[in-house]
């Protein structure tokens, strides 16, 4: 076991960046062993929150030079490992990983075909493989939203292909309203027709399931739900993409769904994917996403609950990392890897606390 580690984290000034640095830091003083992190940035203000050792600027993700500048940065440093933050630099960095590879970085990616994939794509893997998900139209005309309310009822959901956060979503209750929507996005210019998809619309919890993995071999996972997000009040959809408020669950059939829809987007999973699931009105599962990618706070779970329990092991950003290292994790569950109930509360400017919903018990972790 090396005493030093040294990595590279692209997009490290992203929220999901920021919780992945600032868990490797904690993790560093908790077992006494120096990680030196190199971060790069396309925005030139985001890149001030994490904390780096050497931070440098990248050309955004789709720019020719943006490979071109990171294994420069690899030359440089002569990092252990690499993890890209943002999908979007994943998938990049997936495709070309023989580059980094042959400069004898780890890495503990997916292939580049299971991130960020399109949603449509999503629903006709699982679906095909029997997992529930659901009801989705595609929409090559305008005339396809009302077939598609013909064939599904109202209300339905409409959402891009592409993109999280909720972005350009909307509960809509008539062909009219889902006309409407997507007419404006596409006058400005946000999306075009055929990229907007229909699916039906499920009232029920919002749950999250992360899940860490190698070769095809499940290591842990954790699963919660959603309870609020911040400035539900001034978003139509009252969604915002990563959450104020959400706790801890402990229930099989989340983890055996979120369990079965990675397998189904990726027959040997390799690193750390996670699955967006909904229930219907009767509680019934659905799975609405999957990707080769950690949710933004999932890092920022393992910080919190490895800070308040002492136990390195709950800090999943640190786990994946000694696995991407080819180093051995023992005494971890495979499911339920932080205990039931316990609540992650996030507020901009205010830090962030962990609740433990049982016995009231509060500590503020940022």
């Amino acid at each position: 076991m090396k005493e030093q580690i040294s990595l590279l984290v692209t997009g490290a000034g992203g929220m999901g960046g920021v919780n992945f640095v600032r868990a490797l830091r904690e993790a560093s003083v908790a077992v006494g062993r120096k990680i030196f992190i190199v971060g790069t940035e396309y925005n030139t203000f985001h890149a001030h929150f994490p904390e780096l050792d050497v931070s440098v600027r990248t050309p955004a993700h789709s720019d020719p030079d943006f490979l071109k500048t990171l294994l420069k940065v690899v030359r440089e440093y002569r990092p252990d490992f690499i993890h890209p933050s943002p999908s979007s630099e994943a998938k990049v960095i997936s495709g070309a990983l023989d580059e980094f590879t042959n400069l004898h970085v780890h890495s503990l990616l997916p292939s580049e075909d299971s991130i960020a994939p399109d949603k449509d794509v999503i629903f006709e893997r699982l679906s095909s493989a029997g997992v529930s998900v659901p009801d989705t139209r595609r929409l090559a005309d305008i005339e396809d939203v009302k077939r598609a309310f013909l064939e599904l009822g109202s209300p339905l959901w409409l959402r891009p292909k592409r993109g999280a956060g909720a972005r350009l979503s909307l509960r809509v209750d008539t062909a009219e309203q889902a006309e409407l929507w997507i007419r404006l996005n596409v006058l400005q210019g946000r999306a075009k027709l055929d990229e907007f998809i229909l699916q039906s619309y499920l009232p029920g919890r919002d749950l999250a399931f992360d899940s860490l993995w190698l070769h095809g071999r499940l290591v842990t996972s954790s699963a919660r739900e959603r309870l609020e997000y911040p400035f539900k009040h001034i978003s139509l959809t009252g969604l915002t993409g990563t959450p104020s408020v959400a706790r801890t669950i402990s229930e099989e059939a989340v983890n055996s769904v979120g369990t079965e829809a990675v397998i189904r987007l990726d027959a040997e999973p390799n690193g750390f994917y996670s699955v967006d699931i909904k229930e219907d009105g009767a509680g019934k599962l659905f799975v609405t996403e999957v990707d080769g990618k950690w949710h933004t706070t999932a890092p920022l779970w393992g910080y919190a609950c490895s800070k308040v329990s002492r136990d390195v092991l709950q800090n999943i950003a640190y786990d994946y990392l000694l696995l991407g290292l080819g180093e051995e994790l023992s005494q971890i569950p495979q499911y339920d890897l932080y205990q039931e109930g316990l609540y992650l509360i996030r507020q901009m400017d205010s830090g962030v606390v962990l609740l433990d919903g049982k016995t009231g018990r509060s500590w503020r972790v940022v």
